[in-house]
């Protein structure tokens, strides 16, 4: 097949075009210039110039041509304002999702021609087809999965995708970069999928937003307990950063017009068991609510899944509680190793 390779620098891209390489694909290696310019102050040094570098000598290495790809405006306009917005509404948003659903797999479609039979990447995942329907099918390692951040995908996109390293574990993937003797063999993982990935939250936030000082309210109490510098610094479920005394205390809720944050030094009391939550606006794989009603559900990256029953009204129950239901975050939905698809968490519901 013609392939598009999209490379970031990093070992699983890296030995996905070595995998594809070896199969006798025709390939050819795409690098996404999707920094922006605005922020590279947060940044200090500059990754994706030892990305590209890395890039560069592994194309040169296999004799497969490279494109970089000029994409900041499109990142812009899609990733960065939907994270802005979501902020701003109080919501916490998910850049990485939205980064491979409206870039990655996205816009960049519309910039390669249609000679290309399909586009790969080093994602921890894979494209399972049954009865001409695309789902993703999970990593056999369970850590490093990435199918939560595939879950918003079209079946025109999944149908177009491949995943050379989505059968592999991690550990798999570097003894691979070993045998290929990679010069990136011994790079550390990235720690974003996409470009916002590498900045401190905070500070693209503060550079969006800047600071409005607001109250910190006992949510049991209704006392004010503290400031904060804006409610878009503070998502539900956070404790890191509240810096008061006699907790550990947790964000509950935020008052967006008000500028309040509502916290509570007893969110884990056995009263407020915050095991279900409404959904909306699915992404099925299928097109079609599942038929089972018992299913899995991750509220967020990671291998942590709940046992879950979901309604057709949005209403899904957990089997557990679970102190981080986010409104904006993402609920994504399996079927043993199978991934549904996914929605948009509305709200927790706390009985």
């Amino acid at each position: 097949m013609k392939i598009a390779v999209l490379t970031s620098g990093g070992v699983d891209s890296s030995v996905a075009l070595n995998l594809l390489k070896d199969q006798g694909h025709e390939l050819k290696a795409f690098y996404l210039k999707i920094w922006l310019e605005d922020e590279l102050q947060f940044l200090g040094d500059c990754p994706w110039e030892e990305d590209l570098k890395y890039v560069r000598e592994i194309c040169e290495q296999l004799e497969v041509p490279l494109e970089v790809v000029p994409m900041q405006k499109e990142y812009f306009d899609t990733v960065v304002n939907y994270t802005i917005e979501e902020v701003k509404s109080g919501r916490t948003p998910n850049p990485d999702i939205m980064c491979n659903n409206m870039v990655k797999f996205g816009l960049f479609l519309d910039k390669i021609d249609d000679s290309f039979d399909k586009v790969a990447s080093g994602h921890y995942a894979q494209v399972d087809e049954e009865d001409g329907v695309y789902y993703l099918k999970c990593s056999p390692d369970k850590i490093k999965d990435q199918t939560y951040f595939l879950a918003r995908l079209s079946q025109a996109q999944l149908g177009r995708i491949i995943f050379p390293i989505g059968h592999l574990e991690k550990s798999e993937v570097r003894q691979l970069a070993d045998h290929y003797n990679l010069p990136n063999k011994n790079r550390k993982d990235s720690q974003g999928i996409c470009f916002l990935g590498k900045f401190k939250y905070n500070d693209f936030i503060k550079n969006y937003l800047g600071i409005k000082k607001g109250d910190l309210v006992d949510s049991e109490s209704g006392e004010k307990v503290g400031e904060h510098d804006g409610f878009w610094y503070h998502t539900v479920g956070q404790r890191k950063g509240i810096k008061l005394s006699g907790g550990p205390w947790y964000v509950v809720k935020k008052d967006c017009e008000k500028n309040i944050v509502y916290v509570s030094n007893q969110y884990y009391s056995d009263e407020k068991a915050r095991d279900s939550l409404m959904v909306g606006e699915f992404n099925w794989f299928s097109g079609q609510f599942p038929a089972s009603k018992n299913l899995q559900v991750k509220l967020r990256h990671g291998e942590h899944l709940h046992s879950c029953q979901l309604s057709r009204d949005g209403i899904v129950r957990l089997d557990s509680p679970d102190q981080g239901i986010a409104p904006g975050q993402f609920a994504v939905f399996y079927d043993k190793d199978r991934c549904l698809g996914s929605a948009i968490i509305l709200s927790g519901l706390v009985d």
